[in-house]
């Protein structure tokens, strides 16, 4: 109560004394507009004084235009506190550290030329949520709900939801993958697991070896940690063996990160004998490896081919990243580490440490959606669209651009190399002006220094605009082509 800190002096007037001690409560923000004041008679009766002079110091305030009486009702503040404010500034610029300076400079969505509305993007490798058989998710969630109730709103736990993590152990074992002594720990999604396993298990100044090229957000996340990166040549079956066996030789990497299945951006499928020689190598140095499941699911040619991490049996050599997001609701962002037991429990810690645990309600949900089959269905229908997609495409670059060599077996995209040393980069300012854009080769490099390549993403655009987007970009070929051949004459 505000007069419950009020001392009277008797030697002045008790209602400027009241007054007073109303103004300074306003002045403190004890006091807030609308705040309603306890009557005279509850003030005279607290204070132990004339209710005459709580009664004159309410009128001088409402005199003055600082309360308000409302017959019936109440006395009301009627003014609003001008808050003090005592600013100072720090120049933030200088205290960021490599850490955070590293993935602002490797921010592509910051650095790259960005998107804008009626563009054709073909930027994004992320599925066509039109295709999201919502009715089925609904219904899912609705399991959940009825199953979890409030439980999914409260805390979880670090390692993730229970029912969710044996569909991902039976999931692997579909996938002739061995659980012995495995154990799984949920994430959210690709970025956060590779973000967990490198800040868990590398210093700074560790070396890497992966392909080349590789995932873009793999590369800022080693480059953020002080990782050296190597990376290894790649052929349409994979991996080049012996510069690989040289690399390992040569560097002593702290891990090997492989995408096996769709290699982002390239879009290559490392086949069933290059991944048998590739574990091998590995194998014989003694080097674990960190296997990315990207897009297992999308392969239009053939059968998927069987994960590294199947050649493992119970070794524990293979640390097994999994996700779902680039096929189906990828603003769930749940994701999968899949490694020896042992390990799993100290990640589980880190990631406690980082944020606790990944959303059980969107777990819950998941794995409902999962267990009624309703993903089997979803793969069923888009395996068509997106294989048709992939065709348009395929069947776009021949028609419109000279190229040295084509990449992608399946998933949601193709990577490209232009002829003629054709600067991807210039392509790029040209076809941007032309509304259309891409995402150019040089990002998947460690050294960026590839400059003739680029990834065509199609999952979100329609067949009209591949049309469109992909003559476009020929057309600018043709004049970066026509440029580098105008005669040169010396004056």
């Amino acid at each position: 109560m505000i007069f419950s800190t009020i001392n009277i002096n008797k030697d002045k007037p008790i209602y400027l004394q009241i007054k007073q001690h109303i103004i300074d409560g306003i002045k403190k923000g004890e006091l807030k507009k609308d705040s309603k004041l306890p009557s005279t008679r509850e003030v005279s009766k607290l204070l132990k004084i004339s209710r005459n002079s709580v009664i004159s110091a309410y009128e001088e305030l409402e005199s003055d235009g600082i309360i308000i009486s409302k017959r019936g009702i109440g006395t009301f503040i009627a003014i609003e506190n001008e808050a003090k404010c005592f600013p100072y500034n720090i120049n933030y610029s200088s205290m960021t550290n490599d850490y955070s300076n590293n993935l602002k400079n490797l921010d592509i969505i910051k650095t790259e030329l960005p998107n804008k509305k009626d563009f054709i993007s073909f930027k994004s490798i992320a599925p066509e949520s039109d295709l999201f058989n919502l009715d089925d998710f609904k219904r899912a969630l609705l399991d959940a709900w009825t199953y979890e109730n409030t439980n999914l709103l409260n805390y979880g736990y670090a390692k993730g939801y229970k029912p969710l993590i044996d569909y991902f152990l039976d999931y692997m074992i579909k996938k002739r993958v061995n659980i012995k002594n495995k154990d799984i720990l949920i994430t959210n999604g690709f970025t956060e697991a590779f973000d967990i396993i490198i800040s868990s298990l590398t210093n700074k100044g560790d070396t890497i070896i992966c392909e080349k090229p590789t995932h873009n957000t793999a590369i800022k996340i080693m480059k953020s940690y002080g990782l050296n990166v190597v990376q290894v040549d790649m052929d349409k079956d994979g991996l080049n063996l012996i510069e690989l066996e040289k690399k390992l030789d040569k560097y002593n990497p702290k891990f090997g990160y492989l995408i096996p299945s769709y290699n982002n951006p390239t879009g290559i499928v490392t086949k069933s004998e290059r991944r048998k020689g590739i574990y091998n190598l590995f194998k014989k140095f003694s080097v674990p490896i960190i296997e990315d499941g990207f897009n297992e699911e999308l392969l239009y040619s053939s059968s998927p081919v069987e994960p590294i991490a199947s050649l493992a049996g119970e070794g524990n050599g293979i640390i097994y990243i999994g996700s779902l997001s680039k096929i189906l609701f990828p603003g769930l962002r749940i994701g999968w580490i899949f490694a020896d037991e042992k390990l799993i429990d100290v990640l589980e810690s880190v990631k406690r440490g980082k944020n606790i645990h990944s959303s059980f309600l969107d777990q819950s949900a998941f794995y409902y959606y999962l267990k009624n089959g309703s993903f089997s269905k979803y793969l069923k229908n888009v395996r068509k669209y997106y294989k048709d997609k992939y065709n348009l495409v395929v069947e776009m670059i021949n028609k419109y651009i000279p190229y040295e060599y084509i990449t992608g077996e399946g998933g949601l995209h193709i990577f490209v190399k232009l002829k003629n040393n054709i600067n991807s980069r210039e392509l790029l300012n040209l076809c941007y002006k032309d509304g259309v854009v891409f995402m150019p080769g040089d990002i998947f490099y460690e050294d960026n220094i590839d400059n003739n390549t680029f990834r065509i993403g199609f999952g979100r655009v329609n067949e009209k605009d591949i049309k469109n987007g992909i003559k476009i970009i020929g057309k600018n070929i043709k004049i970066l082509s026509n440029k580098a051949n105008v005669p040169k004459y010396k004056l």
